[in-house]
């Protein structure tokens, strides 16, 4: 029996874990200190602790989390996301080892980690990018220069950065020149890499992006798009698959593009890569991330894929064993995160201990969470409790599901967004599909704030 260690916690961490005793593999799990007992350590055939609560110094901590590998005898790592999870120097520990990364090569991490060069690479191949700057801008009369060329409003965006950090918006000179060494300073402190670019910012578009699927021999193939749009600060709060209200050629079109990106890299493993959508229907590529996303649910929904298992699979040199022509969606998913914070206090974050918790259940409805009653939410890692996700037939279905299951869920202890979720589900906007990727900042959240007033 092959061995899997876990290098992460919480659900993705009980996600991988359900997975490897479905398909046969003894799973190991890694916790710090303030983790112990946690259910992703119980659920798991073994586990150790790796380090304090500091991430520095337990989950980020790269020869504690080899030497557990190799004390386990460990023969794959699954990274989940975050964390290490896009970190090549790991993957290179884990090759070193002889340990297999279930994930994409160091090569592939490093080139899409750098998210300017990654832009670069994918507008040689003659793929569609956001209007910018050629490259990083070193000064600020570089930046300048660039926003005489493409005009305002404009993002700068840090080269390393990611999941939605390190991108700052500015609508005219003066915000560029007070904004631009603020940028470069925050990249530096965040990321450990000044380097900046520019992008048009595009008002009222949308973000969709494809999952995509590949093994080392060449083999490639989307398992649809997802709708992620609804953000606030650059975070997700509800995803969707597939995207709706899109032209059919549009949406063949992003597909198309995704897997021609896979195949000019030469990547293998799951990644999915981003695109924005502008009111005119035209697309531009974003990022990619070389990892499992959080929204990886929704996709199996109406797909019937374990992209865990998928990845495990290509990870151990198997060949996909679908086809592009086997993946036919049905139905459609709605994802809602529940975190533990308070809207109505402006997101303050709730750390405490679980104290009641009701799931909500019935057919179509799934619950991925690394927390039950009695657990504690610490306050040094992400404050995600949990996902829902919800199928219906159809969109509208999906969401009248996706407000059942939210109002079914009971949660004492700590505060959590779910009321938050369960209003944007009633919403006009977002049932007409009149929503863009900053309509929760300049729009909901007054409505919801006037609510719960």
């Amino acid at each position: 029996m092959k061995t899997v260690l876990i290098a992460n916690r919480g659900e993705i961490a009980v996600r991988v874990i359900r997975t490897c005793k479905k398909i046969g593999l003894r799973s190991v799990a890694v916790y710090s200190e303030s983790d112990e007992g946690s259910m992703h350590t119980r659920l798991a055939d073994e586990s150790v602790c790796i380090g304090p609560r500091a991430p520095e110094k337990s989950y980020l901590n790269i020869d504690g989390i080899i030497a557990a590998a190799k004390a386990f005898n460990a023969d794959l790592i699954h990274p989940g996301f975050g964390f290490l999870s896009e970190n090549a120097a790991f993957r290179q520990a884990c090759d070193e080892e002889g340990i297999r990364f279930i994930g994409p090569s160091a090569e592939s991490m490093i080139l899409m980690g750098d998210k300017q060069r990654a832009r670069e690479l994918v507008a040689e191949n003659g793929f569609p990018v956001v209007p910018g700057s050629d490259g990083c801008v070193d000064s600020l009369e570089d930046a300048v220069a660039v926003s005489k060329r493409t005009g305002y409003p404009l993002m700068i965006k840090a080269a390393s950065g990611g999941g939605g950090r390190g991108i700052r918006i500015v609508k005219n000179e003066q915000e560029l020149l007070n904004s631009f060494p603020i940028a470069c300073r925050e990249a530096e402190v965040s990321f450990g890499d000044r380097r900046v670019y520019l992008e048009s910012y595009l008002p009222n578009a949308r973000h969709i992006e494809v999952q995509v699927l590949a093994d080392e021999y060449g083999n490639a193939i989307h398992l649809g798009t997802r709708e992620c749009t609804l953000q606030r600060k650059n975070q997700k709060i509800i995803e969707e698959a597939p995207a709706s209200n899109v032209d059919p050629a549009v949406i063949a079109a992003i597909q198309d593009t995704a897997v021609g990106i896979v195949r000019k890299l030469g990547y293998f493993n799951a990644g999915t890569i981003e695109f924005l959508l502008s009111e005119d229907g035209k697309f531009y590529f974003m990022e990619m991330n070389t990892r499992i996303q959080v929204e990886h649910p929704v996709t199996e929904c109406i797909y019937g894929v374990d992209l865990i298992k998928a990845q495990i699979h290509v990870a151990l040199s198997h060949k996909l064993s679908i086809k592009q022509k086997d993946i036919v969606p049905k139905g459609h998913a709605i994802e809602c995160r529940i975190n533990a914070e308070d809207p109505a206090r402006n997101f303050m974050p709730s750390p405490g201990i679980i104290t009641k918790m009701v799931l909500p259940g019935g057919n179509g409805v799934r619950v991925d969470t690394g927390f039950c009653e009695g657990d504690e939410i610490p306050p040094y890692y992400d404050s995600m409790i949990m996902k829902i996700i919800c199928m219906g037939d159809d969109r509208l279905e999906a969401i009248r599901a996706a407000g059942c299951a939210l109002e079914e869920l009971k949660i004492e202890g700590v505060s959590t967004s779910a009321a938050f979720s369960k209003a944007i589900l009633k919403d006009d906007d977002f049932i007409k599909g009149r929503i863009h990727t900053k309509w929760i900042e300049q729009v909901f959240i007054d409505r919801f704030m006037r609510s719960v007033q």
